[in-house]
Parts: structure tokens; C-alpha cells; sequence
């Protein structure tokens, strides 16, 4: 049985408390009968500020930014007291500057990724517009710019008859600030956005949520005539709504699979799999990855794919092939043709086939239909700055039983 490792563990009189960000483990310790919730949410808020003085959280981040992490975690704890984890009180203090690992370049979209595609509208900001220090702004002639990203995970289950048996839908509306100056943040949602099915609002179709929190900062005075969130943004990152819908989607799900799976008189088996893009056509899918799991004994795969940019591979330690797509539009349907051969063959490979799983990123939806109406900024700004808004819906889990 897999060992599973818990967030906190104790040896003794010392207690280890972790979390996960980044691909990093953020551990502390302590002596003391601290609460764990305590201890998790501030290795949270650690992990926030040395992405927001770093830039971004990998592990090439920390190494070169060693120095400035000292000096971060030197201000934030005082003889194991937290003090502060406030990005506009610590850049008083901070005096190291971040070293990046790539120069930042906002029309650089030769990495295609996050929020990184190019629409049939217009060109949008690459990731990594956005993952840069909050004290860069010095480097830059004190270029002022702020992004609101909405950001939605998608889980959905598919039955083998096609019907759609679950789905999940959790986002975010997530905002990092660039600006040294700005008293106040106005953001206006979807009029008709409504939270729960007894708070449908105004003629139109309605955008609906199940659960919406907000961030303690998030001032709700004009949210329920409006739907107008206000705040103070601090520089650096912060999630000022959270939202969930389940069982529920405003449209059909992104993707269809037509799988037909059979033996031929070679003893092959035999995988055709039609898969169908339900996007508008002016839409499109990105970094799309299919596993399908094969049976025990497989060993080799022949295929034929419907364009040339696709790619399958078979991966025998895990059992499964790898079909990717790089670009999927909205409306078109691609297809793959699986020749397998295997060893040994169960009574019943047919049965080991599936379930399938979809890996995929859609840049510029938001699939709940929630979009940003406006967004502004008191007092206006001097000089050139950039507002930027992005959507990306991208998938936790969608798998379609075969």
C-alpha cells in the first residue's frame, strides 16, 4: 500500500508542517503545540510572496533568488514570530533585487501556453507577461500594468453512451498588480451573474454559480445592484473571488469521443477513436493530450493520425498511449487509427481498454459564461499603463468511459 504523506508529522517534540506550491515542498517545524491550519496557511501566503518577488515558483527561481528569499524570510519571521507577509509593507525593507531566468518580453508568444494563444480577434498576453518580480517595475522605467486573470478548472465524467454524468467547474478571478500607486479597483461582472438557482437576474442568459466567496479585502457595497467588485490592490498577486458550479454547464462539454475497438484476424486490437471539438468555431484548444490506458502485455502500436502536427507514442511503465495535439479548433473533428500488438492477450482485452483521459487548455473562455464587463481605476493613472483581462479554462479531470 502507497505511503501517504500528510501535512503534518511529528518526531518526537518537533513537528513538520508542508505544503505543496510550485512543484516545491514549503516546510516548516516547530517545537511549539502550533495550530497546523496556522502554520499551512502561512506556508501559503510564504509561497504567494517569493512568487511575487521572484516572478514565478520552479526551483531554477529559488536557486538564482537565494539572497532575496534570505532577506524575505529575515523580515517575515522574528525569532519564529510572523511578523508580516504583506507585499506592499515588505517592499519597504527589501533591498535585493530578483534575478529572472528569462528577460520578460510582453509581445514575446513564441511559448504558446497559458493564456499564450493567438485568438481569430487578436493577439492576448503570453504567460509569462505576468510572471515577473513586483519591483521590476524599476528595471522598466516604472512601466504601470495589472492583469485579472479568470482562471477555471474543469471536471467532468462522460459515460460510455455518451450521456454527461458529472461535471465540476471551479474558478477564480485572480489579480496581480505592477502599479506603485492605485487607491482604488473596480471590477463589473456578467449583470446577470447570480449565485444559486433562487438569484436568477435580468433578461438575458443567466450566468449562474452555486458558491462565490471573496477575498477579505473585496469591498460588496455595489456587488448585489451591480455585480461591481471594489478593492485596494496590494502589488503582487491575489485571488479576490473564488467560485464553484456543479452538475451544471451553460453549454455542452468541450470534447466528444467516438471510440471503436475491435480484434482483427491477426489477433491485433484494433483502436479507431473519432474525437470531436464542440467549441465555437472561432475558439480554439490547446497542449491536448489523450491517454488511453491498453491492455496488459502490450508491447508496440502502429498509427495513423489525421494530420501531421499530431503525435501518439505508447507508454509501456504506464500502460497507455499518448495521443497529442498541439491545436484543436472549435467545430472540426480529428481521428486516430490504433494497431496494437501485445505479447500475451487477456480473455477479455476489450475490457482493459479506458477509461479515456483528456488533458487540454482553452485560452480565452471562461466555460460558466462569466466575463469581465469592465475594469477601472481611481485616481486614473499617469502616464502609459496597460490593463490586461484573460480568461482560461483548462481541465482537472475529463475522462469518457469507453
Amino acid at each position: 500500500m502507497q505511503h501517504l504523506c500528510f501535512p503534518r508529522q511529528s518526531r518526537g517534540d518537533l513537528h513538520f508542517v508542508h505544503v505543496r506550491q510550485g512543484g516545491l515542498y514549503w516546510v516548516a517545524t516547530t517545537t511549539a503545540d502550533s495550530s497546523p491550519f496556522t502554520v499551512i496557511e502561512f506556508l501559503n501566503r510564504l509561497a504567494a510572496l517569493v512568487k511575487d518577488y521572484c516572478g514565478s515558483l520552479s526551483e531554477k527561481s529559488v536557486q538564482v533568488n537565494f539572497a532575496l528569499i534570505y532577506e524575505l524570510l529575515d523580515e517575515v519571521v522574528d525569532y519564529g514570530y510572523i511578523q508580516t507577509t504583506s507585499s506592499d509593507v515588505l517592499k519597504n525593507f527589501i533591498q535585493t533585487e530578483a534575478v529572472c531566468s528569462k528577460p520578460f518580453s510582453l509581445f514575446d508568444l513564441t511559448n504558446v501556453g497559458l493564456f499564450g494563444a493567438e485568438t481569430q480577434q487578436s493577439k492576448v498576453a503570453p504567460s509569462s507577461a505576468a510572471t515577473r518580480p513586483v519591483q521590476s517595475s524599476r528595471e522598466q522605467g516604472g512601466k504601470s500594468e495589472i492583469f485579472v486573470d479568470v482562471i477555471e478548472r474543469m471536471s467532468v465524467v462522460i459515460g460510455s453512451d455518451g450521456v454527461v454524468m458529472k461535471t465540476d467547474v471551479e474558478g477564480e478571478i485572480r489579480v496581480k498588480c505592477f502599479m506603485p500607486s492605485c487607491s482604488e479597483m473596480r471590477i463589473g461582472l456578467n449583470e446577470e451573474f447570480s449565485i444559486g438557482k433562487s438569484q436568477l437576474r435580468g433578461y438575458g442568459a443567466s450566468v449562474r454559480v452555486d458558491e462565490c466567496s471573496f477575498h477579505e479585502a473585496v469591498r460588496l457595497d455595489e456587488f448585489n445592484s451591480s455585480r461591481i467588485l471594489r478593492l485596494c490592490p496590494s502589488q503582487g498577486e491575489q485571488t479576490v473571488m473564488q467560485y464553484q458550479l456543479s452538475d451544471e454547464l451553460p453549454s455542452a462539454p468541450p470534447f466528444r469521443l467516438h471510440p471503436t475497438i475491435e480484434r482483427d484476424s491477426g489477433g491485433r486490437l484494433l483502436m479507431y477513436l473519432k474525437l470531436r471539438c464542440d467549441l465555437p468555431p472561432k475558439s480554439a484548444a490547446i497542449n491536448v493530450c489523450v491517454t488511453v490506458p491498453v491492455p496488459r502485455g502490450s508491447v508496440s502500436v502502429s498509427q495513423e493520425l489525421s494530420s501531421p502536427d499530431q503525435s501518439a507514442e505508447l507508454k509501456l511503465q504506464s500502460r497507455a498511449i499518448e495521443w497529442n495535439i498541439p491545436r484543436f479548433a472549435g467545430g472540426t473533428q480529428l481521428s486516430a487509427l490504433f494497431k496494437l500488438d501485445a505479447s500475451a492477450l487477456g480473455p477479455a482485452p476489450l475490457l482493459e481498454v479506458g477509461p479515456v483521459v483528456l488533458a487540454f487548455e482553452l485560452p480565452q473562455l471562461a466555460v460558466t459564461g462569466l466575463q469581465i464587463r469592465f475594469l477601472r481605476l481611481s485616481p486614473v493613472q499617469p502616464g502609459p499603463s496597460q490593463r490586461w483581462i484573460r480568461y482560461v479554462t483548462h481541465s482537472d479531470s475529463y475522462v469518457i468511459r469507453v
